[in-house]
């Protein structure tokens, strides 16, 4: 959920913003004269965003999914047993 609010009421109330982006994953648009000047989200949201701008994992992701549509994906189970088996995990 998004709300919009002026950026001086945020202030005010800052401390009780920022417990309900944690908690409750809202997002706020802070406003300056009617106008968005900034936002609030979650931190989470915020590093999944920066990953999203980042070009190297961008192009890890991609072939990542080439090779899957190509059949090169192996079951979890397997991969599983084999660290069982090498580290004992």
């Amino acid at each position: 959920m998004t709300t919009t609010i002026p950026i001086t009421k945020a202030r005010v109330n800052l401390g009780a913003i920022v417990k309900r982006v944690r908690l409750k994953k809202e997002r706020f648009v802070l406003e300056k004269d009617g106008y968005p000047v900034a936002a609030l989200i979650d931190i989470d949201e915020f590093e999944d965003y920066l990953d999203s701008q980042n070009e190297a994992l961008k192009k890890q992701i991609q072939a990542s999914w080439k090779e899957y549509k190509a059949g090169k994906a192996k079951p979890l189970g397997d991969f599983l047993a084999r660290m069982e088996k090498k580290y004992g995990v």
